[in-house]
């Protein structure tokens, strides 16, 4: 069972990283409610039917970040609830002038039904759009068109 992970460096501090990943609206979807910042903050995301909403787990300055999922309907896919449950951690590291941002979303397995769209989704938001925020101010959010 291998959960989905994807990577990303950039040459920028740990706290910047960390701070860009904090602003889910920049980067993931303008359709967002409540806070991304510290453990216990509450936060939903939106995609048209389909909502998801975490609570921050843990949250380590410059190191970690890990939202738990606390309820979801991902209205295109049978088991509605399939991410609740799940946790997306984001470890941060520095290395030099470049910082790692290694992403985990732990229980996206390929035996999930949403495995293969739910991988293209993180592919585009975490590689493209969270890297674009952090290189240059300036994230793509929202699901683009060719992900719907």
């Amino acid at each position: 069972q291998q959960d989905y992970q994807t990577s990303i460096a950039a040459n920028v501090s740990a706290k910047e990283a960390f701070e860009k990943i904090c602003h889910v609206n920049e980067w993931w979807t303008g359709n967002f409610e409540g806070s991304a910042k510290k453990t216990n903050d509450i936060f939903t995301v939106r995609f048209g039917e389909t909502f998801v909403t975490f609570r921050i787990a843990d949250a380590i300055h410059d190191e970690i970040i890990v939202w738990l999922v606390t309820d979801c309907h991902l209205h295109s896919f049978s088991d509605k609830t399939e991410w609740k449950g799940t946790k997306i951690v984001f470890e941060i590291s520095e290395h030099g002038n470049s910082t790692e941002i290694d992403m985990t979303h732990v229980g996206l397995t390929p035996e999930t039904e949403c495995y293969e769209s739910c991988e293209k989704g993180w592919d585009f938001f975490v590689k493209q759009s969270l890297y674009k925020l952090i290189t240059t101010a300036k994230g793509l959010p929202d699901t683009p068109k060719a992900l719907r």
